[in-house]
């Protein structure tokens, strides 16, 4: 199904993704929310679910309490009868991982690339429920899956951009309102990365958030900081062979600054390298704590008597799975991890990163060489993939 209502991929790509945002109405017609309220608030019940519960006014009667107040899960049942009649949200993060028809959901959503798409939130707000006015630091999409929620859109923000001070959360201390829309099941809104915006329930409401993994300077530069140390090379170290007098040579010069920058891009000079990086940051898993532990490896007679159970072979949720191509090589990433294959695996590698499921003959028909057969039957063994009961 397509999701982006009257827009083409293409136009959605050229005209909006990262650069502004767009109302899509009825973009998923006759959409039906995956879970009740009562079963989403069961989630937050869960030690290993992340949750969050944001009450604008405080809670009645607590003195501690102030305006914004954030608490974190899991929660009990108490904690829900303790809340106030209105203005306050449940949010529950990463339903992805847990329900397989979220997961099913994201689906919808690879005409981004796969390894961009981080997680699936779901938002239940009673009337008046909001986290306040605030911008994120990645692409979403807002879908609305019950009720109605009104959100404006207001400010370009950066990191000198204010907050509020005294609130647990990041509120900002201006808003400056340019347009706003009342959306209804079904309807989507897009907005770019740091495009101030504010939600409001009218009435109760659920809104399903898909969010876009996007490190930052930081996070790029540790994760190439690890792959460079690994193919270090002490011969290769900082030049200066075009040196000419200075008047001061306590000076670093603006050519000192350049060759620094030479010796860096050396290190990455080619794309194979930046790939390896990109793929295993971007499959690291979202919670590894919660993924389970790896079963025996079975040998590939094994694997194959147990896949020919059934038609289709499913990608667990929590997994995640990209590639690389280059010219001899073609390189698979999963959970943080990477294995170069030859190019006779690539088909496999491509069907295995491009897809939630799989057909089963398909599958081990792809498996052509050692490597590729070995591929699969490390990816059952860390249970990464399963046969649907």
């Amino acid at each position: 199904m397509h999701v982006l209502g009257h827009l083409s991929i293409e136009e959605f790509l050229r005209d909006y993704w990262q650069k502004q945002p767009v109302l899509i109405r009825n973009a998923w017609p006759d959409f039906e929310p995956l879970l009740p309220a009562d079963e989403l608030a069961g989630l937050s019940l869960e030690q290993e679910i992340e949750s969050r519960l944001i009450i604008e006014d405080g809670i009645p009667g607590d003195k501690d309490s102030g305006p914004w107040q954030l608490k974190r899960g899991p929660f009990s049942e108490e904690d829900f009868r303790s809340l106030p009649e209105n203005k306050w949200t449940l949010l529950i993060q990463g339903v992805d991982q847990w329900i397989p028809e979220a997961a099913e959901l994201l689906e919808h959503f690879r005409f981004i690339p796969s390894w961009r798409i981080d997680d699936l939130m779901i938002s239940y707000a009673v009337d008046g429920g909001n986290v306040g006015p605030h911008y994120d630091q990645y692409d979403v999409f807002l879908l609305q899956a019950e009720g109605q929620r009104e959100w404006s859109i207001g400010q370009m923000c950066n990191e000198q951009t204010p907050f509020q001070q005294g609130p647990q959360i990041r509120v900002l201390e201006q808003f400056d309102e340019t347009e706003s829309w009342v959306l209804n099941p079904g309807d989507m809104l897009y907005l770019p990365p740091q495009l101030a915006h504010h939600g409001i329930a009218r009435g109760e409401c659920m809104t399903y958030s898909i969010g876009f993994r996007a490190p930052s300077q930081l996070e790029l530069a540790q994760a190439t900081l690890d792959e460079i140390l690994v193919s270090a090379d002490e011969d290769q170290r900082y030049q200066d062979p075009d040196l000419q007098p200075l008047k001061s040579p306590g000076l670093i010069d603006s050519q000192a600054a350049q060759r620094l920058r030479n010796t860096l891009k050396a290190a990455l000079k080619d794309d194979t390298t930046c790939q390896r990086i990109l793929g295993k940051l971007m499959t690291e898993a979202k919670y590894p704590e919660h993924q389970p532990e790896a079963q025996e490896q079975p040998s590939w007679n094994q694997l194959s008597e147990l896949l020919a159970q059934s038609p289709d072979i499913h990608k667990s949720e929590f997994a995640r799975f990209a590639y690389s191509q280059n010219t001899n090589i073609c390189e698979f990433f999963y959970q943080g991890h990477s294995i170069e294959l030859d190019q006779n695996d690539l088909p496999l590698v491509v069907y295995l990163s491009d897809y939630g499921h799989y057909e089963t003959e398909k599958l081990v028909q792809l498996a052509v060489t050692n490597n590729g057969q070995s591929l699969l039957q490390t990816l059952w063994a860390q249970q990464l993939l399963y046969i649907q009961e």
